[in-house]
C-alpha cells in the first residue's frame, strides 16, 4: 500500500490533492502514458452506447431465445467491444502500479489496440450477416491482439518483486482469456464446411491449413453445439472477467476504503476454488454432463469465500463513508448473488426445457454481463479515470497553481442519477427477457441507455480537464514588517 498511495490515494475525492503527488512519485512513474488506457476506455464506452442503442431498436434480442445470429453479434459487441476494451485498458494502467513493476512494452500495447479494434468490429459485423468464414478471419486478428495483450502482461508479471494473490488471480485470468479465444475460434471453425479441402492439391500452400481447420471442425462437432457455446461463454465471463474483478478488487477495495487484505490464505483459496470450479464446469458443459452442478457448487464456494474476505476488508476500513464508486461494486456483488442462485437452477440436471426456462438462460447472461461486470467496471472507472485525468493535467502544478480536486472533475449528482437509472433499467430489461415481453425489454433498454448516456456525460466532464486544464495562478501575498525607526 505504501507504494500505491502516491498514485491513487493521495488526492482524495473529498479534498484537494496534496503535494505528496509529484511527477517523481515512484508508483506513478511505473504507469504507462495516460493516452494508452484512454483509447481503450473510449472505445469501450462507444461500444456500450452502440450496444444499448441496438437493444432499444431490437428488443427481441432479449425477449426471444438467444441462440441466433443477431443475439450472438450483440453479445460480442458488449463482450469484446465494451468489456474487453475497458478491462484491457485498465489492466495496462493498474497492473504495473498495483504490482510495483513496469509494463513490458507500451508500443506492443498500441499494436494490440489496432488488432483489437479491427478484430472485434469485423467479428460483430460478420456475426450479424452470419458469414462464419469471415468471423474466423477477423477472429484471428482479434486473437493476435489477445496474444499481444497476454504476452505483454505475462512479461510484466515476470518482473513482479513479490508474487501475491493479486498476481496469481491476474495470471489465471490471462490463461482463461487465452483458452476462451481459442475455444471461440474452434467453434467458428466447426460451423464451416471447408469443401475446398477436397479440391486443393497437397502441394498448394493453403492445403495444410485448410486440412487442419477441417480436422478441428470434425473434432468440435463431436460435442453438443449449445453446450460448447455455453462453455466458451463461461471461459470469458467467469474465467476472464470475474477472475479479473476478484483479483483487482483485492487491491482496489482496500486502497479506496483505507483498509487492507485481511487473510491472504482465504483470498488465495477463493482464487483456487474459482479456477478448479471453472475447469470442471467447462468440461461438463462441453460434454453435457450431469457433473455440471457439482462443479458449479465449487464455483459458488469460491465466490462465497471471496465475499467473506471482501466483508472482512470493509469491516476493517478506516474510511467509514462508502462512496458511490464502491457502492457500484457492492451492488454488483449483490447482483452476483442473485446470478449464482439462477445459475444453480439452470444447472439442475432435470430442469425441463420450456419457454420460460430457456429464457432464464438469456436473463442469466444479461445479468452476468450487464448487472455484474458492467456495474463493477463503471464503479471502478469512477475511481480510476478522475485520477488519470487529474495526474496528467494537474500534478505538475501542485504548489504552484490552484488546481481542482478529484471531486471537481465530475458530478456526484449525475453519478447517483445514473446509478438508480441503471438499477431500474436492469430490472425492467431482465423482466422483459424472462417473460418474453418486447415492450418491457425495450423499456429497460431505454432506461439503461439513459444511464449510460449520463455516465458518458460525466466522463466528458472528466475529459474536459484532460484537453483544457483549469489552472489558476496562486494569489501569494508577502507579509512585510513595518520599517524599524
Amino acid at each position: 500500500m505504501a507504494a500505491l498511495s502516491p498514485t491513487f490515494a493521495a488526492p482524495s475525492v473529498s479534498a484537494a490533492p496534496a503535494v505528496r503527488v509529484t511527477p517523481a512519485s515512484p508508483a506513478s512513474a511505473l504507469a504507462p502514458s495516460v493516452t494508452l488506457p484512454l483509447r481503450f476506455v473510449l472505445t469501450g464506452v462507444g461500444s456500450l452506447l452502440a450496444g444499448m442503442a441496438l437493444l432499444v431498436a431490437r428488443p427481441d434480442l432479449l425477449a426471444t431465445y438467444h441462440y441466433n445470429q443477431y443475439a450472438v453479434a450483440a453479445t460480442h459487441l458488449f463482450v469484446l467491444g465494451f468489456l474487453c476494451s475497458i478491462v484491457m485498458g485498465a489492466m495496462y494502467q493498474l497492473v504495473p502500479v498495483a504490482l510495483e513493476t513496469r509494463l513490458h512494452s507500451e508500443r506492443m500495447a498500441k499494436w494490440q489496440f489496432a488488432f483489437h479494434l479491427v478484430g472485434f468490429v469485423g467479428m460483430v459485423w460478420m456475426f450479424w450477416i452470419w458469414n462464419l468464414q469471415q468471423v474466423g478471419h477477423f477472429g484471428s486478428a482479434f486473437a493476435v491482439g489477445v496474444g499481444l495483450f497476454v504476452y505483454n502482461l505475462a512479461r510484466t508479471l515476470r518482473r513482479v518483486p513479490r508474487w501475491n494473490v493479486v498476481a496469481t488471480g491476474i495470471a489465471s485470468a490471462l490463461v482463461w482469456l487465452s483458452l476462451g479465444v481459442l475455444a471461440g475460434l474452434a467453434v467458428a471453425a466447426g460451423k464451416c464446411t471447408y469443401e475446398s479441402a477436397n479440391t486443393l492439391a497437397p502441394t498448394n500452400p493453403s492445403w495444410a491449413l485448410v486440412k487442419s481447420l477441417q480436422g478441428v471442425a470434425h473434432w468440435v462437432n463431436r460435442f453438443d453445439a449449445l453446450g460448447v457455446m455455453h462453455a466458451h461463454a463461461h471461459l470469458g465471463g467467469v474465467g476472464f472477467f470475474v477472475m479479473m474483478i476478484v483479483s483487482v478488487s483485492y487491491k482496489l477495495v482496500p486502497m479506496f476504503t483505507l483498509s487492507e487484505l485481511q487473510n491472504e490464505r482465504r483470498a488465495t483459496l477463493a482464487v483456487m476454488l474459482l479456477n478448479l470450479g471453472l475447469a470442471g464446469l467447462f468440461v461438463a458443459m462441453a460434454w453435457h454432463s450431469p457433473w455440471k452442478l457439482a462443479f458449479a457448487l465449487v464455483l459458488v464456494v469460491g465466490l462465497a469465500t471471496y465475499a467473506v474476505e471482501i466483508l472482512a476488508i470493509l469491516k476493517a476500513r478506516k474510511r467509514r463513508t462508502i462512496d458511490w464508486g464502491i457502492r457500484h461494486f457492492l451492488t454488483a456483488l449483490g447482483v452476483l448473488g442473485v446470478l449464482v442462485l439462477l445459475g444453480l437452477v439452470l444447472c439442475w440436471p432435470r430442469l425441463p426445457a420450456t419457454l420460460f426456462t430457456t429464457q432464464l438462460e438469456t436473463v442469466y447472461g444479461f445479468l452476468g454481463l450487464i448487472g455484474v461486470v458492467t456495474f463493477t467496471v463503471l464503479g471502478f472507472l469512477y475511481k480510476i479515470m478522475p485520477f488519470l485525468v487529474w495526474y496528467h493535467s494537474y500534478s505538475r502544478e501542485v504548489g504552484r497553481s490552484q488546481v481542482p480536486s478529484l471531486a471537481d472533475l465530475y458530478s456526484v449528482r449525475l453519478q447517483v442519477i445514473a446509478y438508480w437509472l441503471f438499477l431500474g433499467g436492469l430490472l425492467l430489461a431482465s423482466l422483459g427477457a424472462a417473460l418474453s415481453r418486447e415492450a418491457l425489454a425495450r423499456g429497460g433498454a431505454v432506461v439503461l441507455l439513459a444511464a449510460f448516456a449520463v455516465f458518458a456525460v460525466n466522463l466528458g466532464k472528466m475529459l474536459r480537464h484532460f484537453f483544457r486544464p483549469q489552472i489558476v495562478p496562486l494569489n501569494l501575498t508577502v507579509a512585510t514588517k513595518p520599517a524599524q525607526p
